[in-house]
């Protein structure tokens, strides 16, 4: 018989909406939600587009108290994070707190540092084994879904992996001149970070976007220049693909959006240190957040696709193997079925999989763990079934080099 089981869902942004509209589509799992948010209208709005009732709550997802009280009152099994990385380590402290899992999509930031970095989250282990509850961390696309690809891989197809590349493309066009798929401060924080990629043990380091290739991406898509960024995954695949020589992580980005990025840049409006203007401190780069479209606002608008995969090589048998493994998803089709675009859906669905089978106690230990720690099969099976289908292709021929990067 499945479990079933209150979650309680921590923000209500594009990805949020999506959570709530999979959780309330899955109710032999999903037995009652809740949404929360800052801003409890934005919780009301989801409200009123899903299929069956679901409760609402303001949380200032910043302040352990109210967590705490809201998750006392609401009694969920599983708390699924997507509010802002600033607020992982709030949210953890309240689920220890009240004994309650956790599962979020992105790692910890500090608000006063663009750095991406699994430490801080990776130092609750002995603390949530304790009180005998368990956190998934990055169980959105990428991280999440990539992750389990490179697990998938590891156990199925490969004797050896030595490299991995993860390469993103959101081939959507929402005909805005500059605006953002997701959170324009997060998104912001990731592109001017400079890139960083694992090499046998180390970390070499690269200036913003300065390395790049071209990519024929499948799907119709075609030919597009992929950009090498830091990527929080990374951190955590060097740790648990055994023998995994290198990893990288690589975005496409339109001509457009490089541009009025790099203006942004050179006039000061991406900083994330305050500066003094009219007697106020003011956090240029937050300014220029409230200013910009609400990623959830460019979905009716967002037309296209994104495809979103890992190439990995190795040895199986002794020989060499090339091996891609990707999903791709339609702007379009996500609108109509959650009124979020690709990019909240890609990340939305692998959450409400990850607390699906969290409850489902087919993915649960205490302690703090990445998803490609457990067993990837259940969690494939279900993206297929949930609106994320997966397509592979492979390579054996030692000779052969389509798609190698």
């Amino acid at each position: 018989m499945t479990n079933r089981g209150n979650v309680l869902i921590i923000g209500a942004g594009g990805v949020g909406r999506v959570v709530a509209h999979k959780c309330a589509q899955n109710p032999g799992v999903f037995s009652e939600i809740c949404l929360a948010s800052r801003t409890l209208s934005k919780c009301q709005d989801i409200q009123q587009e899903l299929s069956r009732p679901i409760q609402v709550a303001g949380v200032d997802a910043d302040k352990v108290p109210e967590l705490v009280s809201l998750i006392k009152k609401f009694k969920p099994q599983l708390v699924i994070n997507v509010a802002l990385p600033y607020q992982d380590l709030t949210i953890m402290n309240a689920c220890l707190e009240t004994g309650v899992d956790y599962l979020d999509t992105a790692n910890y930031e500090p608000r006063d540092e663009a750095k991406f970095c699994y430490k801080w989250q990776w130092d609750y282990q002995a603390r949530f084994k304790k009180a005998g509850i368990m956190a998934l961390l990055g169980c959105g696309f990428d991280p999440g879904v990539t992750n389990i690809f490179c697990a998938y891989a590891q156990k199925h197809h490969f004797d050896e992996i030595h490299t991995i590349d993860i390469i993103d493309c959101n081939a959507g066009d929402h005909g805005l001149p500059f605006a953002t798929n997701f959170n324009p401060e997060i998104n912001i924080r990731e592109v001017t970070a400079k890139g960083r990629y694992y090499y046998k043990g180390q970390w070499p380091e690269t200036e913003p976007l300065s390395v790049h290739k071209t990519f024929d991406f499948p799907g119709g898509i075609g030919p597009r220049e992929i950009y090498l960024m830091y990527h929080e995954e990374l951190e955590s695949l060097a740790k648990n693909i055994k023998g995994v020589k290198r990893i990288r992580f690589w975005m496409t980005f339109s001509e457009s959006y490089l541009t009025h990025l790099r203006v942004l840049e050179n006039v000061g409006m991406t900083r994330i240190d305050p500066v003094l203007y009219q007697g106020q401190e003011i956090i240029p780069l937050q300014f220029l957040k409230a200013v910009l479209p609400e990623p959830a606002s460019l979905g009716p608008k967002t037309k296209g696709k994104t495809c979103i995969g890992c190439l990995v090589e190795g040895v199986k048998n002794g020989k060499k193997k090339r091996y891609y493994v990707y999903n791709i998803c339609d702007h379009q089709e996500a609108y109509r079925e959650t009124n979020s675009q690709a990019i909240s859906y890609t990340t939305g669905v692998p959450a409400m999989i990850g607390g699906m089978l969290m409850l489902e106690k087919e993915w649960h230990k205490p302690g703090v763990f990445n998803v490609e720690e457990f067993d990837p099969d259940p969690f494939m099976k279900k993206l297929s079934l949930h609106g994320l289908p997966w397509i592979e292709t492979f390579w054996d021929k030692d000779n052969d080099t389509s798609a190698s990067l």
